[in-house]
């Protein structure tokens, strides 16, 4: 025996190198204390006293040698099967490259692009190159292969293969509303594990996981000097049980950063703070990339990291150091030139750019950005642009690192060494553009050109961020919303009531509302509260307006939501922020707000008001999502506009306005003011940003950033390493995923005889599937809530109750928004029992299906889970039965979600859909999916049969190998868990 263990460790030693080992020690043994050698007891029990290359064994001590062995000898035995079919070395080691400091000495070492010679390289845009570095760093032919890495570098043959490829993000980025499920899912996987015999400890970040708490605060006190501090001590009220859960994780588990609330925004801490640009780990450099659990994720794609969204079920995977299953994407390369006019904003761009981008195709794409016109566009600029490519699309929008990218790291705070370090490491490794240079030409899927010049004012509405208005149309085309038929640009409005006013009483004073009235203005988002530009022109018009005595009225409920405490001081530096006061911006707090869902209630005057006239009232917000629903259930047209027009619709109370042509108000000389009047000049706006925008103000910002508040700090958490799950709770329960489960896989399956749940036309988004905001008072959820003493008051949002699987599965389809054709024109969080007639709520009826033992499938139309990358939108259904969705395409996440819950995602095949196949939705369905799982291939066709005759054929998305083996697991959490068992 001992000399099999000795001949097994002299290869090993043999064939390892310092990376593959590295891998192959998270497999076989975690050694410290909160990453644990392996699941033997014996193993750990004298691992501190032997050196680290002995893999646990005291070779020192012949004596109890033999029992040693013994011990470890299951997991001998798992090492070398692994090591079996596992590489031996990076077969890139000779890659490995010094990188020199100027003045002597290294940064450290890195895998060189240049040192493969390859000239294909030298065509590759830039975002593919990070993905070729990053398979060569952890090339091990067992994870990633040399064929991995040869299909990246012939992208320009491959891309259009759809081949797939594996990629490892450097770290993993979280919010607290996808946050909470994710450490939830985490918790249960420890008990899962502890259930199975193995060690819960395998359960950790093996990536650096940063989770900022920033989308639990709520509007509740707004135009108040105390508005910050009151709306936080309600947070903490509602959100105590959350946040204490929180902390718990981030001493639960290693390697996990959690950022206080009252921080800041996710994606402004990450772009300010988080991001590294290029990581320094014990001497070896290479480019940060991050997957996170919000699709606006995207934003650090501006400051050239390369980061996209992902469902909280693939984030945990990554975390646990699973390579995600990505198809080599293509890449569209979007040329800028000019220079925006004077008086548009970052805003603006965005907001055509969206629009023309969803025109041209780039859904599953990356988008590169790049020309003469980059040199006109701030850091914070381009931010803007990255941060929106849920809306337009792509899965991320780049601009690769240059001069401005280097100027900004310098603005906020990082050190000279740290930017000279990223600077020569890019340039070394060709990942660094500079436009001072000729650039050569390089390939692109598809070419696309925008000149900036051409960009005018706009906004976008009133109930999709793609649907662009430009501001000098838009009084006709609100008339035309009122006019059209119910649907993304209509509302039905009879032309007798389109005049309607609905006078009532705000605390004492007269107030009228009519269609289009501005009930809530909010300037909120990551988006735009990281850009000073519009920050700073937003107080711009709040002064210019003060000074000509112009004031919002008292019941437009305004906001200002700042993404970081950087914006509170230049605000305040500028002198701009008591302006914006005057007007009712106060600050509200700090974090995602109205965008998010987050608005607060309404005056219950104003509330009344809308109510009793059925008045189409409507919201502007600097946000990137305004879906029907999402803002606020009584503001039935949303408006997503710059944070200087945000101000402007305020100060005229209405979105029904031709700002060319009329005035916003009368000033106190009784003249008309026109929006031009208080509109700040390019100049003006630049002038402020340079003196008003400093680099301490980053790095006082953010030195105490950790630090948390009293509240925060004042939290008390068990430090036992598994949870202990209260059943009272009504925040965080023990999901039933792992109940029950077994080392089998459940295989592959079909689906027979299915009722159908819902059936749904296009643009179903995941705000449609799971809303975060309001719990409306008469929901199953609401329902369930009361039942456990829960007061509507503190209800709070589906958003913070993500922890909670009975809250959330009551929450799924539970948009009052929602529109189920099987309702037949009746809009609303219900559908049909298609076996008694009967109409139910969602939750209702699914679990109706479910104690009769019937499975159920949902019918949809075009872009199908659309919007946040929400995994409750998968999780939910999963829960409710639902096996399969047939649509005519999905968002990218939501069909990634729906195969890591276990659901099966089918597409009509082009030209048909649901309405052209005469299905209404009361059939029985059948999918003949093989059960062999070896039978089943990436996107072959299967075949779809109904009770009543009908049989059609769909495609079958699981677009990866990969996910087919999640799918055989019955989702990709059992398949970790099952993997890491084996291990």
């Amino acid at each position: 025996m001992a000399s099999s263990v000795s001949s097994l460790l002299r290869a090993s030693r043999s064939k390892l190198s310092s990376s593959s080992s590295a891998s192959l020690s998270r497999t076989f043994a975690r050694a410290s204390p909160r990453r644990s050698l392996g699941s033997s007891t014996a193993a750990r029990s004298f691992a501190s006293a032997v050196p680290r290359w002995s893999h646990g064994v005291d070779w020192r001590s012949p004596l109890g040698l033999r029992n040693q062995i013994r011990a470890v000898a299951p997991l001998i035995e798992r090492f070398h099967r692994r090591i079996a079919t596992s590489a031996t070395e990076n077969p890139f080691k000779g890659n490995l490259t010094s990188l020199p400091k100027p003045g002597g000495g290294e940064f450290g070492k890195f895998y060189s692009l240049p040192s493969l010679n390859d000239p294909r390289i030298d065509r590759l845009p830039y975002s593919i190159r990070i993905l070729l570095e990053s398979a060569i760093r952890n090339c091990d032919s067992f994870q990633v292969t040399k064929e991995d890495v040869e299909k990246i570098i012939d992208w320009e043959n491959s891309s259009v293969k759809q081949v797939e490829i594996p990629f490892k993000p450097a770290r993993v980025l979280l919010q607290d509303f996808t946050g909470v499920p994710a450490v939830v899912d985490l918790a249960c996987m420890r008990d899962a594990m502890n259930k199975l015999g193995s060690d819960s400890n395998k359960i950790n970040p093996l990536v650096p996981v940063d989770l900022v708490i920033d989308h639990s605060v709520q509007v509740d006190v707004a135009r108040s000097e105390n508005a910050v501090q009151a709306n936080m001590e309600l947070e903490f009220q509602r959100n105590k049980e959350r946040f204490a859960f929180l902390k718990w994780g981030s001493t639960a588990f290693h390697n996990m950063l959690v950022v206080p609330p009252g921080s800041g925004i996710v994606h402004q801490v990450n772009l300010e703070y988080l991001g590294r640009v290029v990581f320094n780990n014990e001497g070896l450099l290479y480019p940060d990339s991050v997957v996170g659990t919000d699709s606006h994720t995207t934003m650090i794609d501006g400051l050239g990291v390369a980061g996209w969204g992902v469902g909280g079920i693939e984030a945990e995977a990554a975390m646990l150091g699973q390579p995600m299953s990505m198809v080599l994407p293509g890449v569209v390369g979007f040329k800028l030139s000019g220079k925006l006019r004077n008086g548009v904003t970052a805003t603006d761009l965005v907001l055509t750019a969206t629009q023309m981008l969803r025109k041209h195709g780039v859904v599953g794409k990356f988008l590169l950005i790049y020309g003469d016109g980059m040199g006109e566009l701030s850091l914070a600029d381009r931010a803007t642009i990255a941060n929106m490519s849920p809306e337009y699309g792509a899965t991320m929008g780049f601009f690769p690192v240059d001069h401005v990218t280097l100027q900004y790291l310098k603005l906020t705070g990082r050190s000279d060494e740290t930017v000279a370090m990223i600077e020569a490491y890019l340039r070394a490794n060709k990942l660094f553009i500079d436009y001072n240079e000729p650039q050569p030409d390089r390939v692109y899927s598809s070419y696309l050109e925008l000149n900036l010049d051409e960009v005018e004012p706009c906004i976008s509405g009133p109930k999709r961020p793609h649907d662009r208005v430009p501001l000098k149309e838009m009084k006709a085309d609100w008339h035309a919303c009122l006019d059209n038929k119910v649907g993304f640009k209509g509302f039905a409005i009879p032309k007798d009531v389109q005049g309607k006013v609905a006078k009532f009483d705000f605390h004492g004073q007269p107030a009228e509302l009519k269609h289009g009235s501005v009930v809530i203005a909010a300037i909120t988002s990551c988006t735009n509260t990281s850009n000073p530009s519009v920050m700073l022109g937003a107080g711009l018009v709040a002064k210019k307006a003060h000074e000509l005595g112009l004031k919002v009225k008292p019941w437009v409920k305004t906001s200002l939501a700042p993404g970081s405490g950087v914006v509170t001081k230049y605000l305040l530096k500028s002198g701009l922020q008591k302006y914006l006061n005057e007007q009712g911006f106060n600050i509200v707090g700090f974090g995602c707000t109205t965008c998010i869902g987050n608005s607060g209630d309404l005056d219950q005057s104003v509330a009344s008001a809308i109510s009793e006239n059925d008045i189409v009232a409507a919201a502007v917000l600097s946000g990137n999502r305004n879906f029907e629903g999402r803002v606020h259930p009584l503001t039935r047209a949303n408006y997503l506009a710059s944070p200087p027009l945000v101000v402007a619709y305020a100060l005229a109370g209405t979105v029904d306005i031709d700002f060319e042509k009329e005035p916003i108000g009368t000033g106190r000389d009784g003249k008309n003011i026109y929006l031009r009047d208080v509109w700040p000049s390019t100049q003006e706006i630049a002038d402020a940003v340079q003196s008003s925008v400093l680099p301490d103000m980053f790095r006082s910002t953010y030195e105490a950033i950790t630090k948390g508040n009293t509240m925060w700090n004042q939290l008390q958490v068990p430090a036992e390493k598994l949870y202990s799950w209260d059943p009272k709770s009504t925040y965080i329960h023990e999901p039933p995923y792992f109940k029950g489960m077994t080392m089998d896989p459940p295989g592959a399956h079909g689906v027979k005889d299915a009722y159908c749940l819902l059936n749904f036309g296009d643009s179903i988004t995941t705000d449609h599937i799971s809303p975060a905001g309001n719990i409306n008072k008469d929901s199953p959820a609401a329902k369930y809530l009361l039942e456990r003493g829960v007061e509507q008051k503190d209800f709070n949002s589906y958003g913070s109750r993500r922890g909670n699987d009975e809250v959330m599965a009551r929450g799924t389809f539970a948009n009052i928004r929602l529109v189920n054709k099987l309702l037949n024109g009746e809009v609303g969080p219900k559908t049909v029992h298609i076996p008694t007639g009967e109409k139910l709520y969602v939750f209702d009826a699914a679990q109706r299906y479910k104690a009769s033992g019937q499975d159920t499938i949902v019918l949809a139309g075009a872009e199908y889970g659309s919007g946040s990358s929400r995994d409750w939108a998968a999780k939910g259904p999963m829960l409710l039965g639902v096996k399969a969705v047939i649509a005519k395409s999905f968002e990218r996440i939501h069909r990634s979600n729906l195969v890591g819950m276990g659901i099966i995602p089918l597409c009509f095949k082009s030209g048909e859909d649901a309405d052209t196949l005469g299905l209404t939705g009361h059939e029985r369905y059948t999918i003949d999916l093989p059960s062999n799982i070896s039978e089943i291939r990436p996107g072959q066709d299967v075949t779809v049969t109904t009770n009543t005759g009908k049989s059609f054929t769909c495609t079958v998305r699981f677009d990866t190998e990969v996910e087919l083996a999640y799918f055989n697991h019955g989702g990709i959490l059992p398949y970790v868990i099952r993997n890491l068992t084996k291990q």
